[in-house]
Order: structure tokens, then sequence, then C-alpha cells
């Protein structure tokens, strides 16, 4: 299972306060078509303040090949095939040439392109502006597709968007992106008593000495053991959120899907093991990452879905609704197909028929989502895209109770 590391990996303090997840990697096809797929490097690059096509432009310049961005599938790729650790070292340069303060080794930077076509990092931490290797070839393509504008401070956001300072906006001048349970954190942490003041002075986050270590662990300890978090409910938690379950399901899924050793027990015990086995969301999760671009569940009689058959017939009878379980598990149909692997639309059919022969889905749940176009999974377009796909399918199950409809009235008679 993918894990999180700390940004720099030459600290070794667990409570290092910048974590990322670790990178992930997937070789597909072969031949002159071999390529080395990014899963997580939006997550990654996320944990970076980078945009995801600045590490993978890169790998690619380090390692002499093409890059890509495929827009549709949000996919990330190098060309041919390349070793996890050996795109994970190659990270750890990208994060010590473009991210790390040179300076204080702080990533708590920005990029800036200057008038005239230099690079600088600019430290929020240390205020230090550090150049950045300008005859590196990614720092030509930075030049060429700049970062967007950092955040502006709380005094200019209040003077350009008539606030008065006290909340965040984005780049794009939109109030901040907080989801709600981070709105909740914030907002019950407001009412906590203070914590004392560290002796080790206001740095004391980024000190990696062993005294500043002991010292965070007794904060931390007592801040949860004061911290009680309402709700929690399932929706709340987001797959890009690298300590939820969900995540850590999600990189479990994509990294041992296609690994023909890994059975259906073995699924189930992991989704035990991260405390999910009842919750529906987990069924969304599943649905988007079950199945890779080239395992995909085409074909009535696939392997790949009579391989997982035990442990989702186990899992949706598990759950206190079922009908809301197999709409979840629907939803990430609608991602994998319309968000994730779009050339597969055309094969919905094939997979709900898959799905319905092994006692995946019921009837009456199939059809009812196949009539309602919904955006809460994707958008409302992909949503349409999705069901008009499953138009067949839906038919067939029709015409099959009009059938059995038939038989019964020539018995009767």
């Amino acid at each position: 299972m993918a894990g999180i590391v700390n940004i720099r990996r030459d600290v070794d303090d667990k409570f290092y306060r910048y974590r990322m997840p670790v990178l992930l990697t997937k070789v597909e096809g072969k031949g002159n078509g071999i390529k080395t797929v990014l899963p997580n490097v939006q997550d990654v690059a996320r944990a970076l303040s980078r945009p995801p096509m600045y590490p993978t432009k890169y790998f690619g310049a380090e390692l002499g090949a093409q890059t890509m961005y495929d827009a549709k599938a949000d996919r990330y790729i190098v060309n041919g095939a390349h070793q996890s650790e050996r795109l994970r070292e190659l990270l750890d340069g990208f994060i010590d040439k473009y991210v790390l303060c040179g300076s204080c080794k702080n990533p708590e930077t920005d990029l800036i392109v200057t008038k005239d076509e230099m690079i600088i990092r600019d430290c929020k931490a240390c205020g230090a502006h550090t150049n950045v290797d300008m005859r590196n070839r990614l720092s030509s393509y930075i030049i060429k597709n700049p970062p967007k504008k950092s955040r502006k401070s709380k005094k200019e956001n209040g003077d350009a968007n008539g606030k008065n300072g006290d909340g965040d906006a984005s780049p794009d001048g939109e109030e901040g992106s907080d989801d709600e349970l981070t709105k909740r954190i914030n907002a019950e942490a407001a009412e906590l008593p203070p914590i004392e003041k560290s002796s080790l002075g206001d740095d004391w986050s980024a000190d990696t000495s062993p005294e500043a270590v002991k010292e965070r662990t007794a904060l931390l300890e007592k801040f949860k053991s004061s911290l009680v978090l309402a709700g929690g409910g399932d929706d709340e938690e987001d797959e890009a959120d690298t300590d939820s379950p969900y995540y850590h399901l999600k990189t479990w899924l994509i990294e041992n899907r296609d690994d023909e050793d890994i059975t259906s027990v073995d699924l189930y015990k992991k989704m035990q093991e991260l405390g999910i086995e009842k919750k529906h969301k987990a069924m969304l999760t599943i649905g988007e990452y079950l199945f890779s671009e080239e395992n995909a569940p085409v074909v009535p009689e696939s392997k790949a879905v009579k391989r997982w058959t035990p442990a989702i017939k186990k899992l949706i009878l598990a759950m206190k609704d079922t009908d809301k379980a197999q709409k979840s598990l629907l939803g990430g149909l609608e991602r994998y197909v319309g968000r994730d692997h779009p050339d597969l639309i055309p094969s919905v059919p094939k997979i709900l028929m898959a799905w319905y022969l092994e006692d995946w889905l019921e009837e009456e749940t199939v059809t009812q989502w196949g009539t309602h176009v919904s955006k809460k999974y994707v958008d409302k377009d992909t949503s349409k895209k999705v069901r008009l796909a499953a138009k067949p399918f839906l038919k067939w199950l029709e015409e099959a109770d009009d059938d059995e409809e038939e038989e019964d009235d020539t018995d009767e008679e």
C-alpha cells in the first residue's frame, strides 16, 4: 500500500509537517507503445504546490523520454518503461531544484518567473529569493508555462475583492476551497483553549532536533485529547485526502488490481483493515479503481469480474442499505468510464451486463439509475453520456421482463 512520506526524504521525523503521497507508477502497453502512467502525480503535485506537468516534464527531461497529458482521462504519462524507485529518486531531484528553498530548505515556496525570464523560488518561511538552475530543460518549459499566481496576502485580498481580508482568496479571486470537514475542524479548533507556546521558538515545527520532536509529540497528544469532531459521515471523506481510508483503498487497488495473486479475500481483508467494509462510499472507490483499462470488465463472462464477485457480493449484503451501496458502485462506474477512461463509454452495456449476471446489481436499482441523470459523482454532461451508452442494456432488461410476463400469461391460459 502506498503511504505518506516526508517531502524531504532525508528527514526521518514522522512529525515533520511537510508530507506527500508516495509516487505511484504503472507500466502499460507493449513494444513501441509501452509507457509509464503516473496515477497519483496530481496528489503529489498538490502536496508540493506545483502543477502536475512540472514533475512529469522533469522526469521526461532527465530520462530523455517524451511525456504527455491525456486531458480526457486526466492522465500523466512518460513514454517507456521506468521503475518506481527510479522515478521517486528523480522526484527528489525535482523537489530539491524546484520546490525547496535554496536557503532554509523549506518546501513552502512559490515559483516566480521574472520579466527577464529567470525563475526564482520565493520562500514564505524565511523570505529568501533563490534562483533556479536555468540550464535544466524543465526551466524552459516553466517559462513558457508559468505557474498561476500565488495567493495574495489577506490585506491584498480585502482590497482586491472588496472584503475585509478575513477570508483567503484563491488565485482566481474565488473564496478559499476548504472542504466542509476542514471548516468544521477550524471552527472547533478555534474554541479550544490555547496551547502553550513552545520554548523552541516560532520555527519549532520545522526543527528536526530530538528536543523538538519530543515536544511536538507531547503537544500533539494534548491536542488530540481535547479535539472532538462532530459528524464524520462517509461523504465528508475525500479520496484526495492522504489520511483518508478511501485514499488508501484507492492506492491499494491501483497497485494490486492487475496482480493475479491478489484475490477477492485480499480485497475484503484490506477493507476490514481500513474499517470501511460497511461504508457505502467504499463502493464508489471500488467502482472507479477496481479495474484498469487493460482489464476492463467488458464481456459477460469477464474473468476480471468473476475474480472479485465473492468480495463484492459480501460487501453489498453487509451494507445497511444495499440499494445505496449499488448506486455508489454505479457512481464509481461513471467515474471509471466517464472521467478516467472515456474510450470505454461504448462498453458500458457490456460492463453492466457482466455486473448484473454476477449479482453485483439488482434490476430495479440499475433501471432507476439509468433513468435519472445525476451530477453527484461526475458532471451532468458526463452523466448523460454514460446513461445514454447504457440504453442497450436497459432495453434488454425491459424486454426480458416483457418476455417473462408473456410466458406467465400463456401459462395461465
